[in-house]
């Protein structure tokens, strides 16, 4: 963990500024050569603050938050599949953990808790969609035992982009591996 020292909370509404600035942040730089242009510029800090500000409010979905110094540094949301091509899986939606603190850990301990409350939901098995292209997240939910199971097309706001289908059969595999 290279001497980091974080903690995993449930997210507060109080938290959506700074977990919408985060996203943006590691979004633009993960798909900065994969999405299209338009779409860099219309998903913005506002456009995902307003977001952020509905999904803590409706309390839909579990959102955790990774803190360290009193930052958030990472950030991962569990719940019910957004997409038909997830069902009947638990979803592992938005992980992002900030650039800066990459290769410590936080990736996995915020799938582990992720798993977690997918687990506490009733929910046996798990799947996430991931950005044809980004080879970087395939390969770490790979080492995590997750497995491609196919492709959908994201109905997303804007970018309809293609996506690859990760999938757990088993939340303890992961639970255990992470």
């Amino acid at each position: 963990m290279s001497g980091t020292e974080f903690r995993i909370r449930a997210a507060v509404p109080d938290d959506a500024p700074a977990i919408a600035t985060l996203h943006v942040t590691v979004w633009r730089a993960t798909y900065r050569d994969l999405a299209p242009p338009d779409a860099l510029q219309i998903l913005d800090l506002q456009f995902r603050l307003e977001r952020w500000i509905k999904t803590l409010e409706t309390g839909e979905r579990t959102v955790l938050v990774t803190e360290s110094g009193g930052h958030i540094i990472g950030i991962g949301t569990a719940g019910a599949a957004s997409v038909p091509e997830l069902t009947p899986h638990g979803e592992i939606l938005y992980l992002y953990v900030d650039p800066a603190f990459g290769g410590r850990g936080i990736g996995r301990a915020l799938m582990r808790a992720l798993a977690g409350a997918l687990q506490r939901q009733g929910f046996r098995s798990a799947a996430l969609g991931v950005v044809v292209g980004n080879d970087a997240a395939v390969a770490f939910y790979q080492k995590l035992g997750g497995r491609i199971a196919g492709q959908y097309t994201d109905p997303g706001p804007i970018w309809r982009s293609r996506n690859q289908i990760i999938v757990w059969d088993d939340l303890q595999v992961l639970l255990d591996r992470a």
